[in-house]
């Protein structure tokens, strides 16, 4: 449990330090806000990182085992690269941000690819429930470290050793790799590369539903991740300094989100997955429509503390029913393709959706943008009519 909760640290350090730190440094050496939203795309690995899961499933390096020998290599070069990130310009060759960005996230995709893999094989059924809630509270606690402990640190050094500080902190779990024990290799492991790409996709694609449940998994938070690649440059633009972001929409956010969790946990319970995503979907959207209102009502703490509680404390539910719906469709056997080609699917809204937005704000202005966001959340409740039905509570079988 402990090995998963450290793990779960590893990977959610990285995934901000190339979104919500970038974009404030960017904004700040006066990086045009359209180019800002370019550089969503460098998130791009997160997206695709099913295009070379099977290789980390049929192949074993030298050192270390199976699944510790990628997740040693994957998280030494990803300290690499973020400490080479605070050496880059943004100002003069933003081209160059992006480029060692992409490596950034390169490693960082392929080190969550066998973390995942290394979760499902280490744990039992009995304990992956647990051990999953660990690693995304520890997930989260990485996030907070690299967003809200970043802004902060910015505001009194510079953006060079606040990149430094963050590849540093890496550390930890490379240290946790070299010290977990190895998992037991699980019968029915790949003895081909054709057969680690093939046996997944053809078992995944034969479900009735396999198309329909693809489209739901892309368009559930597309609203929610759009309205969030915009929140730095709009909290910035309306004159929130960056401790008050750090502070209010990192520090206290980050509880909003974790409570949002527990409770999302727990009316799954009681309700089942599939109204829980109903009801939680339906949140998502209405709380995106508060940063609209916060756009009219402009710099207020107490509304931005209003607006950040709501819009993480639904964001939370959601994510908890999102992530518990990918787990019960997914067949043990191939558990390690077929998740990273689901969440593969739910980074596409963070990377090819983000990459308009900043145009879209510039020329739309905040409200109009926070409210487009706020109707792009409609597809993905109208696809639950198919996949999730409000009668049936439970999840769904890998055989459904």
């Amino acid at each position: 449990m402990l090995v998963a909760l450290l793990m779960g640290f590893s990977c959610g350090l990285p995934l901000l330090l190339t979104i919500t730190v970038l974009q404030a440094w960017m904004k700040e050496e006066g990086v045009d806000l359209t180019l800002i939203g370019i550089m969503g795309l460098v998130g791009l690995p997160y997206t695709l990182k099913f295009l070379w899961a099977p290789l980390l499933d049929r192949f074993t390096l030298p050192l270390f085992g199976r699944r510790r020998g990628w997740l040693f290599l994957s998280q030494s070069a990803l300290m690499l690269s973020i400490s080479t990130l605070g050496f880059t310009n943004p100002s003069r060759a933003p081209w160059m941000v992006a480029a060692v960005a992409f490596l950034v996230t390169f490693f960082s995709a392929s080190q969550d690819i066998v973390v995942d893999a290394y979760r499902r094989e280490d744990l039992s059924d009995e304990e992956l429930g647990l051990g999953s809630s660990l690693y995304v509270n520890g997930y989260r606690v990485g996030m907070l470290l690299a967003s809200g402990g970043g802004l902060i640190l910015a505001d009194h050094i510079s953006y060079a050793m606040v990149y430094q500080i963050m590849a540093a902190c890496m550390l930890p779990g490379i240290l946790v790799t070299l010290l977990a024990p190895e998992p037991e290799l699980p019968e029915g492991t790949p003895q081909t590369l054709v057969e680690a790409v093939i046996a997944p996709l053809t078992e995944y694609f034969g479900r009735r539903q396999a198309v329909s449940i693809l489209a739901f998994i892309l368009l559930y938070k597309i609203g929610d991740t759009m309205a969030a690649a915009m929140t730095t440059p709009f909290y910035l633009d309306i004159g929130f300094t960056k401790t008050q972001i750090g502070a209010v929409v990192k520090l206290f956010g980050f509880w909003a989100t974790i409570g949002g969790g527990i409770l999302g946990g727990v009316l799954m319970l009681r309700t089942g997955i599939n109204r829980c995503l109903w009801i939680f979907g339906i949140l998502q959207a209405l709380s995106t429509s508060g940063f609209a209102l916060l756009a009219m009502i402009g710099n207020s703490i107490s509304g931005l503390s209003a607006v950040i509680a709501f819009e993480n404390l639904s964001s939370g539910m959601g994510t908890a029913a999102y992530a518990a719906y990918m787990a019960s469709i997914t067949n043990k056997k191939f558990t390690a393709t077929q998740y990273a080609l689901l969440s593969s699917l739910m980074g596409i809204p963070r990377v090819l959706a983000a990459a308009p937005t900043g145009y879209m704000a510039k020329h739309f202005g905040w409200f109009a943008f926070f409210l487009l966001c706020t109707g792009l959340a409609v597809p993905g409740l109208v696809l639950l009519g198919r996949i999730a039905p409000w009668k049936a509570g439970g999840g769904s079988s890998p055989d459904s």
